[in-house]
């Protein structure tokens, strides 16, 4: 693409398009695929001046390289091209905003009395049959006090006071409507900038390719703890598969051949072969959607309170438009009271503010499946952390490769990266890198793998078994032999490394030697963590006493349990719930699901076990565990936030009802005033929580 720079100057671009005229689904995608770019901090594209203001960190070349080489045809953007335009959105209801003011005006200015009176009526119609519904279904909500006040008026012969109520109503109805489809559209972008890569079966073997170059009729491997990235038919093996995420079902589901699976399921056990019915992108924004407004269902306990509370109030202003007429024998009074009622400020604020705390999250790369995980993020007093892949840093490097017997050093890390690299967890994405590093490039050399969580990997390589893994797995559970000339390089593996044994036909092969060292700001987020007022910080790890307790004291953890298994670590959650700690659980792996299914709530870091990130109910980035301190800080601002919009619209509508009851306002003005107080805190509640740079 080409482009002129306007403006610059440091972290900042005003970039001008060379282009006639830029659609809005062009400048959407413009601004889509530079939102997905690891450097840009935040863009902002203008389709009319065909401009972008981006904000970067980072090299500068490196940003223009990548617009320059930009295309709106780019086939690798086929999953960013088909979501939904969000200007598109916008420009919908733009258009049904200024018709809606426009016919009134013209209605206003040229249609005749009677015409106006009938128009009156007919448009009255929707608002008393609501009513009306409501009340032979014995309930008081806030259709019955909008049918009651038009009634009245026209029953009254003030049509203009009607019209002046239902077109405030209609225009309070579409501004919600576009706050509340704005957020959620926000939202899903933000949250379908990730372009898996998956294993693309070809008659001789598997190649992993991006999610968008698979094609309907492909064939696709998925393994245990994989994600199956897109709906297909199961050509070969026999999975049990978890389809919470679309189904609900807590009981993982057998699949066998010829059975349909779903893209956003997991395999939980087993592997198959699926041939592809869907290409990526066909529904996934739709899907994302769908998850999002299933996930405002996931109500934290102030929204549900204010919901609760905002029905409750309905026969209390009932009651006090009655009591002011009563008083007053004024209708006029008695209607201004019952212009004004809490439902709508409440009902939308609330869940506006946390589809708002879900955007600026998502923004930062968090992704969080409901309201209640923020709340009880920031009421949380327990943090319990995995160690390898969380704590530790996210990619570990091969240190050593120790051969065993008469085996080469370079073939044995090739046969474990041939092994490992089936399998998303960080030790074994570190034999992959070192032989990548190497220049080791492997084929496909062995028969099926089966992988046991917490142990090892085993599959069949020339005849022989092969299996990779941990001390227990491979010398008590397999019963694996070190060679008698070994005995002594054995005794002496360099203590300072975590250690995978490969065996092959019984006998070990070699070890190879990880350095898995602390994140940089593992003991920093450790420290934030408690002065943010989190009382408890545990650590949890499958390594030895020695190892855990070194790593413990490096962090400055409160507590730690080493050599521990996938079940201990769900017991030792479910027990510090069952003590009245409000539980947060940290892992990456497949080995962490069950205590991440067992938390108050589960954080899952985003290049850890598919499984691990579905089960979880929020996901971070796996470059920096800060995020967790922005996470804790961005909740405790949203339950400010949450608990101010209720304090700002029970006085404010409180007031508004005084002042009507005392005849200071007309019906037409304390519902106008009603609109807009109700439309300024749900703007106020979709702003940042967080300032920048936090």
């Amino acid at each position: 693409m080409k482009f002129h720079i306007k403006h610059e100057c440091r972290g900042r671009l005003r970039v001008q398009m060379v282009q006639t005229r830029m659609t809005l689904e062009q400048a959407d995608l413009l601004e889509t695929w530079l939102q997905s770019l690891d450097q840009v901090e935040q863009v902002t594209v203008h389709e009319h001046t065909r401009c972008a203001i981006i904000k970067y960190r980072g090299s500068r070349r490196n940003l223009l390289n990548a617009l320059s080489n930009f295309s709106y045809q780019d086939k690798a953007l086929g999953e960013l091209a088909r979501m939904h335009s969000s200007r598109t959105l916008n420009q919908i209801y733009k258009e049904k905003l200024v018709g809606m003011i426009a016919f009134r005006t013209v209605r206003f200015l040229f249609f005749p009395a009677p015409l106006r009176v009938a128009f009156t009526i007919g448009s009255s119609i929707p608002y008393l049959l609501r009513a009306l519904r409501c009340v032979l279904h014995g309930r008081l909500h806030v259709e019955v006090l909008d049918g009651i006040s038009v009634g009245l008026s026209m029953v009254r012969g003030d049509f203009r006071t009607a019209a002046s109520v239902m077109f405030l109503l209609r225009l309070g109805e579409l501004l919600e409507e576009w706050t509340h489809k704005k957020s959620v559209d926000d939202l899903a972008r933000s949250m379908s900038l990730n372009i898996d890569r998956v294993w693309l079966k070809t008659q001789d073997r598997e190649v992993l390719v991006p999610l968008h170059q698979v094609e309907v009729g492909d064939q696709v491997s998925v393994r245990m703890g994989g994600m199956i990235p897109l709906d297909g038919i199961i050509q070969e093996g026999e999975v049990m598969v978890n389809q919470s995420s679309l189904t609900g079902e807590s009981i993982p589901v057998p699949k066998r051949p010829q059975s349909c699976v779903y893209a956003g399921t997991v395999v939980e056990e087993g592997e198959c072969v699926l041939t592809v019915t869907q290409q990526s992108g066909e529904g996934r924004y739709d899907k994302i959607v769908t998850m999002i407004e299933q996930s405002e269902k996931l109500k934290s306990m102030a929204e549900s309170q204010a919901a609760n509370l905002a029905d409750k109030l309905v026969p209390y202003t009932l009651a006090g438009s009655a009591l002011v007429y009563l008083l007053t024998r004024n209708v006029t009074r008695a209607l201004s009271v019952l212009m004004v009622d809490f439902s709508c400020a409440l009902k939308l604020s609330m869940p506006l503010a946390v589809l708002s705390a879900m955007r600026e999250a998502s923004r930062s790369r968090i992704t969080v499946k409901g309201g209640k995980y923020l709340e009880a993020i920031a009421q949380a007093d327990t943090f319990i952390f995995d160690k390898t892949g969380t704590l530790t840093h996210a990619s570990p490097v091969v240190a050593q490769v120790i051969p065993f017997g008469d085996h080469d050093e370079s073939e044995m890390l090739r046969l474990a990266a041939c092994l490992e690299e089936h399998f998303p967890h960080s030790m074994a994405n570190a034999v992959v890198q070192a032989a990548r590093d190497r220049g080791l490039a492997h084929e496909e050399m062995h028969s099926q793998v089966e992988y046991l969580v917490a142990h090892g990997i085993a599959s069949t390589v020339d005849g022989h078994r092969v299996i990779i893994g941990s001390a227990h797995f491979v010398f008590e559970d397999e019963g694996c032999a070190v060679p008698p000339e070994g005995q002594v390089a054995f005794d002496s593996l360099p203590g300072e490394y975590s250690h995978l044994y490969l065996a092959i036909g019984g006998v070990l092969a070699a070890v190879i030697c990880i350095s898995d060292p602390l994140r940089m700001e593992a003991a920093q987020v450790v420290s934030a963590l408690r002065d943010l007022g989190v009382s408890k910080l545990v650590m949890l790890t499958g390594d030895s006493e020695r190892t855990a307790a070194a790593i413990a004291a490096q962090l400055g953890v409160d507590e730690y349990c080493s050599e521990i298994l996938p079940e201990d670590k769900a017991r030792f959650v479910q027990g510090e719930r069952e003590q009245g700690h409000t539980v947060i659980m940290i892992g990456d792996g497949i080995n962490d699901s069950p205590a991440l299914s067992a938390a108050n709530v589960g954080i899952a870091i985003s290049d850890g076990a598919a499984i691990a990130r579905e089960i979880a109910d929020i996901t971070i980035a796996a470059d920096d565990l800060f995020e967790l301190v922005s996470l804790r800080i961005l909740s405790e601002h949203l339950m400010r936030r949450i608990r101010s919009n209720y304090r700002f619209v029970i006085g404010f509508n409180g007031g508004l009802i005084a002042l009507g009851a005392v005849g200071v306002l007309a019906p037409a003005t304390s519902a106008m005033l009603h609109n807009l107080s109700t439309l300024g805190v749900s703007l106020r509640s979709m702003t940042n929580l967080l300032p920048p740079g936090n």
